[in-house]
């Protein structure tokens, strides 16, 4: 190259780094480049700023429309489900089911029906510790919300939500009130939405003292007791105005279960929920803890009413009540004549004697009545078992009585002339084709009538039927009280047009009271709300249906039946009068019989009509006719009986009767001569001498001056 020629200058390589970066020219265009960045990112942040602001705006624009949409979706649900909403205002208009309550004649609450509400009550006629226990364990907030909690809403919502389950409520006392009044129980979205609202407005037309009786006296508390005094009356037998602490948290507790927790159900749930109020109340600071544990301690609570009892004789009742007072538009106290010890008696006897003998005799049932003499019901027995069968066997069932009807034919023979010393003959009988037969076959020959009664002669009982008239036994048995159907063929005699064991026992009352006849009772005396009296019994019975002298010649005979005859097995230890009935194949045996102080009858059998395993009225119906009667009797002074003597040896009666050799069911072989040869025998009466003429009846004679 020549001086003074131009150099030439080479590109730098693209690999080249060092020379590119050692370049005054590269570092130029880079700085150009980072300028030229910066300045475009300066120009997109107000861009992003702009954007953000529209997104935001955006947002809250659809948030107010959804805002206001959902304004107008739920003023639109609500206005739905007020539209049927109840007026709050008709709260003391409102009614409810009458309760009716059935009391015995010694005070036993029986059954009660319908609602149970107890006397209105405020919150200044209760113990303190009553409306605390229901808030500490209900809702303590009571007074300061609004009528709606929500605090209380939010803390449920939180528990149910870590529980994983429904465990707590959040409604308030206000809600519960209107869910009761109003309301059904539901669990639904329109329930819930208008037990809200009725909320709010019970808070508005009414104060929270208000509200709050209100709660206490409709809320449901078991057993059918509305409200808090009913169920203290029925749970502890007092006021809620006199109940103790530990009451007063038990009560508090039946609200969450009323079915569960209630002391008639298990005391054991009742015990562990009650202390779980006394805790709560501890907690709320209406107590201390030596106060909650005093009162756990002594678990001081009164005795409750009784559960439902003699429930058989509260159904007879029941269908009778509208006779009484109309229509039930009130509620009702009932006194009856039901006497407590007597039903539990003969309850339990019944039950006894068909656990006893019942599988081996092949009977199934039965059903006792006890009367008074004048046909009050002391107690009634319809079955073996009420909860398996409400078929009430001794005022519903119709079976004949056998030779327990034969009082009536008696009787209608004593009005044509006949004495219990008129003698006949019992022998074989035919009428018409149609031969009655005496039990077992057998026959005594020349007897009396007293005779031919204790040892339940069927051919003597047809001929004085045939004597007297057929029609006039029948209008004696209707005049005592019998108001089935009575057939008047042969057979009237023998039993066999049915009865029911309530008629058939109102008959007997006749010979018990001196002659009257009698219209079995139950009830004595109904009172309405506050003890209004609406029914009191004033007298009872047709009047005298027995002549003074027949009814003394009556139960001259009947009592012969007990001392001595079929009815041996009845004996107790004072005066007895009654009669055995055993109905065709031992399909029905009775004992019917009375003392001075009660009449009883007792009927067993089977519901299908199958005959029993010779089951006679001697045997089982005396055995428990015996059994009650003693019982019932027990500590009763005798008193005595119209026609009879003091002791149990009947006026009229054979003295020297050995009882020992004949059984009950009249089962014993006839051995020399017949039953009344041995008699005379034992008499050292001679056989020349055994048909002389006997003396007319005299019913004050004893037997030695007979």
């Amino acid at each position: 190259m020549t001086r003074g020629s131009k150099k030439s200058v080479a590109k730098p390589k693209a690999g080249d780094k060092s020379r590119r970066s050692g370049s005054p020219g590269t570092k130029a265009v880079k700085g150009r480049k980072k300028a030229a960045r910066n300045t475009k990112a300066r120009s997109k942040a107000p861009a992003r700023r702009r954007t953000s602001r529209h997104w935001g705006l955006r947002l809250a624009s659809w948030s107010l429309v959804l805002a206001i949409w959902a304004g107008v979706i739920l003023t639109g649900v609500i206005a739905w489900y007020a539209y049927d909403l109840p007026d709050v205002n008709s709260i003391e208009q409102m009614t409810r089911r009458p309760s009716i309550r059935l009391v015995s004649a010694d005070g036993v609450q029986l059954a009660s029906y319908g609602d149970f509400y107890g006397e209105p009550i405020t919150l200044k006629d209760l113990p303190p510790h009553l409306p605390q226990a229901i808030l500490a364990i209900e809702d303590r907030r009571f007074y300061n919300h609004f009528g709606l909690d929500v605090l209380g809403i939010a803390r449920a919502m939180v528990t149910n939500i870590r529980k994983g389950r429904f465990v707590q409520g959040g409604s308030t006392l206000t809600q519960q009130l209107a869910k009761n009044l109003f309301l059904s129980p539901d669990r639904t979205l329109k329930r819930k939405i208008q037990e809200a609202l009725l909320a709010l407005r019970l808070e508005q037309r009414f104060t929270k003292d208000q509200i709050f009786a209100l709660y206490m006296n409709r809320v449901f508390l078991g057993t059918g007791s509305y409200g808090f005094d009913a169920a203290a009356r029925q749970y502890f037998g007092k006021p809620a105005s006199k109940v103790s602490l530990y009451e007063a948290a038990l009560l508090a507790g039946l609200l969450k279960a009323p079915s569960r927790y209630n002391p008639a159900r298990s005391t054991e749930r009742a015990d562990t929920r009650t202390a779980l109020v006394l805790g709560a109340m501890v907690d709320a600071g209406f107590i201390s803890e030596a106060e909650a544990k005093q009162s756990l301690k002594a678990k001081a609570r009164g005795r409750p009413r009784a559960g439902r009892q003699a429930r058989y004789f509260a159904d007879w009742i029941m269908r009778q009540i509208e006779g009484y007072v109309g229509a039930v538009d009130d509620d009702l106290t009932i006194i009856t004549t039901l006497n407590a010890h007597t039903q539990k008696v003969a309850e339990r006897e019944l039950t006894v004697l068909l656990d006893e003998e019942g599988k081996a005799n092949s009977v199934e049932q039965g059903a006792v009545i006890v009367l008074a003499p004048d046909g009050a019901v002391r107690a009634m027995v319809g079955g073996r078992n009420y909860v398996s069968s409400q078929f009430n066997r001794s005022t519903q069932a119709l079976r004949q009585p056998g030779s327990a009807f034969k009082p009536f034919v008696f009787l209608a023979g004593l009005e044509h002339g006949l004495t219990p010393d008129s003698r006949m003959i019992d022998g074989p009988l035919r009428i018409k084709g149609w031969a009655p037969r005496n039990y077992g076959g057998r026959y005594y020959g020349d007897v009396t009538l007293r005779e031919a009664m204790a040892r339940s002669m069927n051919s003597v009982a047809v001929q004085v039927s045939e004597k007297s008239g057929r029609e006039n036994v029948a209008e004696v048995a209707r005049r005592l009280g019998i108001s089935s159907k009575i057939d008047t063929s042969a057979s009237i005699a023998l039993g066999t047009s049915e009865v029911t064991l309530l008629d058939l026992t109102g008959a007997y009352a006749a010979f018990a009271n001196g002659g009257s006849g009698v219209w079995p009772f139950g009830v004595e005396e109904i009172r309405g709300r506050g003890g209004k009296l609406l029914f009191r019994r004033d007298g009872a019975g047709t009047g005298r249906v027995i002549a003074k002298e027949r009814l003394l010649m009556m139960n001259d005979m009947l009592s012969s039946v007990v001392s001595w005859g079929t009815g041996k097995a009845a004996q107790i230890d004072r005066r007895a009068a009654g009669k055995t009935g055993t109905s065709q194949d031992f399909r029905d045996a009775w004992f019917v019989g009375y003392t001075g102080e009660l009449v009883t009858g007792v009927w067993f059998g089977n519901d299908n009509g199958a005959p029993m395993n010779k089951v006679t009225g001697g045997s089982l119906p005396a055995q428990l006719w015996k059994r009650v009667m003693s019982s019932a009797l027990e500590g009763v002074a005798p008193q005595v009986l119209p026609g009879t003597g003091p002791t149990s040896a009947p006026v009229g009666a054979i003295a020297a009767v050995d009882s020992a050799e004949e059984s009950a069911s009249d089962a014993a072989q006839d051995q020399g001569g017949g039953f009344i040869g041995r008699i005379l025998r034992n008499l050292g009466v001679s056989d020349s001498e055994k048909k002389r003429e006997r003396p007319k009846w005299e019913p004050f004679k004893n037997d030695r001056d007979r």
